[in-house]
Parts: C-alpha cells; sequence; structure tokens
C-alpha cells in the first residue's frame, strides 16, 4: 500500500493538480461521444481520471508494454466512440477501461518497491 501511495503521489506531482475539464478541449467536441462526456460533469470526471491513469500506465509500463498499452487505448477509443451520446454506454466503457488500467497498475505495484 506504502508503495501504491508513493507512486500516485509522484504520479500527481508530474501530472499537475488543481481543477480539470475533460481530456480534450470541449469547444472543439464535435463527435456525439465527446459531446456528452463534455456536457455531463460525471462523465467529465471519469474522463480526466482516466487520462490521467493512462498517463501514469504509459510512464510506468515497461518499453516492451507500452505499444500495447497504446493500442488497448486506440481501441477503447473507438468503443467509447460507437456509444455516441448514450451516457449509460459511455459510463459502462469508462468504468471498464479504468479497471483495466488499474489492473495493470496493480501489476506494476507488485513489482515493487518503488
Amino acid at each position: 500500500m506504502r508503495q501504491r501511495l508513493a507512486v500516485l503521489t509522484l504520479a500527481a506531482a508530474l501530472l499537475g493538480t488543481g481543477a480539470q475539464a475533460a481530456s480534450f478541449n470541449c469547444a472543439r467536441a464535435r463527435s456525439p461521444d465527446e459531446k456528452a462526456i463534455c456536457g455531463s460533469l460525471t462523465l467529465n470526471d471519469q474522463d480526466v481520471r482516466l487520462a490521467q491513469l493512462y498517463d501514469i500506465t504509459r510512464h510506468l509500463v515497461a518499453m516492451g508494454g507500452r505499444g500495447a498499452i497504446q493500442d488497448d487505448q486506440q481501441a477503447w477509443l473507438q468503443s467509447r466512440r460507437a456509444c455516441g451520446a448514450n451516457r449509460a454506454c459511455l459510463t459502462k466503457s469508462y468504468s471498464r477501461r479504468i479497471g483495466e488500467l488499474n489492473k495493470v497498475l496493480d501489476h506494476v505495484y507488485s513489482q515493487g518497491p518503488f
């Protein structure tokens, strides 16, 4: 648990703190999924959380695994887009991807100490 806290503290320092909007510019949102995310505080928060987890994961995973993480993220973005403006679908999609990234991080943490 201490290792995980240390990694998350380091990650927060790298990413900065302070309020954020969606991981993309909502003023440029054109697709139905992006508009739905920008129109919902819950989805917006999930988007920010996922973006942070993804960034942390990319930095902590060994180079050999980064390509797979990036490929998985691109595939997830395509599946998110397929949800359109359906907020229930988007919520489920975010929950699934956040869970996947947390599993990757749990594996990284188990390799500690840091």
